[in-house]
């Protein structure tokens, strides 16, 4: 007679087919981030490699309105007037209606760059009348004859001339070229060419210029740009009078070197905008300040993975070290996505792209706790079982808390700007890519590893084969924490308005993102009293002016907007007090963008928290929802008040910390209540708030590891990152702390109590133990209600 077998091998052999699909796509996933890392660059911002972004806004005219066609054909004109500059790598894209963005890397003096775009280039040619009589009408360009088109306005060296009206516009041009001219030895000069219809006007006013002596101004033809002469040249003896110049083309000589002849040909040729343009935000990022960022943060992050790793492997042996080895796998990913989709890698994304990591521990945290769980229950445990029920259980969790830090990093990327929309480009694709490092890589070594006959025979050196310390001394003492929740909610409503007072007391210190104004950083040889640079500020005649020591005696002033000639002013005052000055950093953001960028920052936050509910309240009840977005308003109000009392500035790089706490501070709540929701299902007769206390004594252990992963990280951002960061790693290991704090003593007796309110109970004000929410005695084994309806069901 055959024995039976139990169907072991057949789910053996399912087990191993749905591992060699994993290990499969994994290495489909490592072989095409390994090629795109190698072929791909990623494009760095202009706060990593230096260099000037300058935001212009096009503005409506009576005749043309600025909307988006408008919009696109400026674009058209602006890059080629910055394909003239010369600037190698140049972006320029349209934003939005009516914005357009230019980076020029490389570029530390955006005065000239700025003054080449924002021109409206409306060229026109006029013949001269001769000298003004009145020459301070030269100063507003007024006209003298107004039915006659006549002006006058200043030539190259500042004399007054009368213009007569513009016989030739910028229509009339077809190009030019500036060329060296070695065979007649002119040097520099500018050739112009016409179109046909401008070729005969063109030869009517050089004609009737000739016709005056050589010396005389009336022998000059003036080309005007936007009100200003930018070329007034003498025709030439060799042209008789009446006949002009023809052939469709004219040389312009003169005394110009390389540069002015390549500007005046770009002037001329560059076309009329179609609608003029305001600098709106101008920053200059100098290239010694972008190398050092781009150092500081690698050194963060390769310190931080170091310290996170060494962590998981203390804590979690051989299963920590292969998720370290997938954490490794994950940053290849990240690196391989951002070049994938062309984004750009900023010092804040940067910034998130280490944060991420905290994003992938924590999810390996997750599937290990949850098989630490499974191995202690079964009566014969096995770890390659056991992590399979761990990834199963823990996925839903995994899931619900990295979707809602996404809502955070598409709300930075939708109404952010700058490089703060960069790191939620960076902190959307290392969420994405930390679940396949977790879910994927690391499941396939994991189970790869478990399945191996050294490793069952020593279970012990998995790192989940024990429940580990923190669960064991839990388990120990059973605390019943939600003994008094409103206890647990009085103390956070003391430290929330401890905290948020410091808005009322202290005030908000609003960086010039929301202000606007200039912000200026200077890297002096000497270093500069505060105090000194304060006074020689004000009696240069800014008395307004914000001045802080910044980095290694670095020195910081921020004033309300100034034009560029002021701000030379100021870099001469600090210059006079530090000897030789260099500087490093210059953002000017008009009061328009500031007022704009205040009211997206409220519209992100009222979207993220509205989200957040939305979402938690779709995937678990509206009471969950409400306990954990109500929790998130408390983190807000603490985080926003600890800094209003610190005096730090709230500004674009505060804002992306603000809304990444939202999305992190979140998962505790998460994972949290899928505990609960996984209790309730299991035990729907249970008190309420036994069954939270049970759940957080479940979920501690994870809060815990995943809490010093991310401490860690934050902690070599705060010390080793760029001193423009060390408030975004401040702002988050506050977040971290208060997030942890919250979604157990917070977002947990506020759910209870409004679970309580709903069901008309009460929570029970006495400790409990184990079992349907009630405890035994020390004397009888009668078991005590914990609750008021159970109380009445006894008697």
């Amino acid at each position: 007679m055959k024995r039976s077998r139990p169907p072991s091998r057949t789910r053996s052999r399912s087990r191993s087919r749905s591992l060699n699909v994993r290990a499969l796509l994994a290495l489909a996933v490592m072989a095409a981030s390994v090629a795109i890392a190698l072929t791909m660059p990623v494009r760095l911002g202009l706060d990593l490699r230096g260099g000037t972004q300058i935001v212009l806004e096009t503005k409506s005219t009576e005749t043309t309105k600025a909307d988006r066609e408008a919009t696109d054909r400026t674009v058209e004109v602006l890059r080629g007037r910055i394909d003239a500059l010369g600037v190698a790598e140049p972006t320029i894209v349209r934003s939005g209606e009516n914005r357009v963005v230019v980076e020029l890397p490389g570029v530390q003096d955006p005065k000239k760059a700025a003054d080449v775009l924002g021109r409206t280039a409306q060229l026109t040619v006029h013949s001269v009348l001769g000298p003004a009589e009145n020459p301070a009408d030269a100063g507003e360009g007024r006209t003298e004859a107004a039915e006659d088109g006549e002006r006058v306005l200043p030539d190259e060296s500042g004399q007054s001339l009368r213009l007569k009206a513009a016989t030739l516009t910028g229509q009339d041009v077809k190009g030019a070229d500036a060329r060296f001219d070695q065979q007649n030895g002119a040097g520099w000069t500018v050739t112009v060419d016409f179109e046909d219809s401008g070729s005969d006007r063109w030869a009517q006013v050089t004609g009737e210029a000739a016709c005056n002596p050589a010396g005389d101004p009336r022998r000059r033809v003036a080309i005007v740009l936007d009100d200003k002469i930018i070329s007034s040249p003498q025709v030439d003896p060799s042209v008789s009078c009446g006949a002009g110049i023809t052939g469709g083309s004219t040389q312009i000589t003169g005394s110009f070197d390389d540069a002015e002849a390549r500007e005046l040909a770009l002037l001329i040729k560059g076309g009329a905008l179609p609608v003029p343009v305001e600098t709106i935000e101008q920053r200059t990022i100098g290239a010694t300040l972008g190398d050092e960022a781009i150092n500081a943060g690698a050194w963060a992050a390769v310190i931080g993975t170091a310290l996170t790793a060494l962590f998981i492997v203390v804590v979690y042996r051989l299963m920590g070290a292969l998720a370290t080895v997938a954490l490794l796998c994950y940053g290849l990913i990240s690196y391989a996505a951002l070049a994938a989709v062309g984004a750009t890698l900023t010092l804040p994304g940067l910034a998130g792209f280490v944060l991420a990591i905290g994003m992938a521990v924590d999810a390996n945290v997750l599937v290990f706790e949850r098989a630490r769980e499974e191995q202690a229950a079964r009566t014969r445990p096995s770890t390659r079982s056991a992590l399979t029920a761990g990834f199963r259980s823990a996925f839903s969790a995994i899931a619900d808390s990295n979707i809602t830090t996404l809502i955070a990093a598409a709300l930075l990327f939708f109404l952010a700007s700058g490089p703060v929309k960069g790191f939620g480009v960076t902190l959307g694709i290392g969420v994405l890519a930390s679940m396949v490092s977790a879910l994927v890589i690391t499941r396939v070594l994991a189970e790869f590893a478990a399945s191996r006959p050294a490793v069952f025979r020593r279970p012990g050196i998995t790192g989940i084969s024990t429940t580990g310390p923190v669960r064991d001394a839990l388990l120990r003492r059973n605390p019943f924490l939600m003994a008094r929740p409103r206890r647990w909610l009085a103390a956070s409503l003391i430290v929330m308005v401890v905290a948020g007072s410091g808005i009322l007391v202290r005030g908000l210190n609003f960086g010039i993102e929301f202000t606007g104004g200039r912000l200026i950083e200077y890297s002096t040889a000497d270093q500069v009293d505060p105090d000194r640079a304060r006074d020689a500020l004000a009696d240069a005649g800014f008395p307004r002016a914000v001045v802080q020591s910044s980095g290694d005696g670095d020195l910081t002033v921020r004033t309300e907007e100034l034009t560029d000639d002021e701000a030379a002013t100021v870099t001469k005052a600090v210059a006079e007090l530090g000897g030789e000055t260099e500087k490093v950093r210059d953002e000017l953001i008009g009061p328009s963008l500031g007022e704009e960028l205040r009211r997206d920052a409220l519209i992100a936050l009222g979207l993220a928290l509205a989200a957040q509910l939305a979402y938690l309240a779709v995937r678990f009840r509206l009471l969950f929802g409400t306990a954990a977005v109500s929790a998130l308003a408390h983190d807000v109000v603490i985080l926003v008040g600890v800094f209003a009392w610190l005096g730090k500035p709230i500004d674009g790089v505060f804002l992306a910390a603000l809304l990444t706490v939202i999305g992190y501070s979140v998962n505790d709540s998460v994972v949290l209540f899928d505990r609960v929701r996984e209790l309730l299902g299991k035990e729907r007769k249970a008190p309420f708030a036994r069954l939270t206390n049970d759940a957080i004594l479940q979920t501690l252990p994870r809060t815990v590891n995943t809490g010093m992963g991310a401490v860690l990280i934050l902690a070599s951002l705060a010390i080793l990152a760029d001193d423009s960061l060390t408030d975004f790693a401040l702002a988050l290991l506050i977040g971290v702390g208060v997030g942890t704090y919250s979604s157990v003593f917070t977002a947990s007796p506020l759910a209870i109590e409004l679970h309580d309110r709903g069901t008309g109970s009460r929570s029970t004000r006495r400790k409990g133990g184990k079992g349907q929410g009630a405890r035994r005695t020390g004397k009888t084994d009668k078991q005590v209600p914990v609750s008021r309806t159970e109380r009445q069901e006894a008697l």
